[in-house]
């Protein structure tokens, strides 16, 4: 019985190169200009590790393209829940409201047509949204996600027209509507204060 002990089963390329032979013999030329010699697993085994080594070479750019996704998939979710949310929530519970009471007769069912297009489009951001927070908390935390690249251009478009539709349409007839008493742009601006204003608890 051989009391030789088996070699370690390589683990890696370079490994099964080094342990074993490559994968490509030389040509026969040059097998016949170099015979084999004891020191031609030596240069093989190099040929393994400059490859793997060349590959390498591109680590720290991949390693800044993470940290970079990792940090844009966190700003993404600190935007959702610190700004657009609230901003969605402070809309229809603060200034909808009070362009809608402050519309005159004739501006009441325009106004409320736009309010009903605003907030639907609150719901389709939102809801895009939802598809996609679980992926971006994952990319946050580091790990490897698949974002689905088609939802998120979805979800910027969408947000897009609304932000436009917005800005060009509803809020400059928002501004004239509670501009013509001051009173109700007054109350209007203490009650978005309010909403920021931090909760203290106080003592019994």
């Amino acid at each position: 019985m051989s009391s030789l002990t088996p070699a370690p089963n390589a683990t890696t390329d370079t490994e099964r190169t080094c342990a074993n032979e490559p994968t490509m013999s030389p040509s026969h030329d040059v097998a016949d200009a170099a015979p084999e010699t004891p020191l031609t697993s030596f240069t093989r085994c190099h040929l393994g590790i400059v490859t793997q080594l060349e590959g390498t070479a591109r680590l720290p750019e991949l390693v800044d393209a993470a940290n970079l996704a990792r940090e844009m998939a966190q700003s993404t979710l600190d935007l959702f829940r610190r700004t657009i949310i609230p901003h969605h929530a402070e809309e229809e519970a603060e200034l909808f409201p009070a362009v809608l009471q402050s519309a005159n007769g004739t501006e009441r069912k325009a106004v409320r047509g736009m309010i009903e297009r605003l907030t639907a489009e609150h719901r389709e951001v939102e809801g895009l949204w939802k598809q996609l927070e679980p992926s971006v908390r994952i990319a946050a935390r580091g790990n490897r996600s698949e974002v689905d690249a088609e939802v998120m251009e979805e979800l910027v478009r969408a947000f897009l027209r609304h932000a436009r539709y917005e800005e060009t349409v509803f809020l400059p007839l928002a501004e004239r509507i509670l501009g013509r008493d001051g009173n109700h742009m007054a109350a209007l601006g203490l009650a978005l204060h309010l909403r920021h204003v931090p909760q203290v608890v106080g003592y019994i």
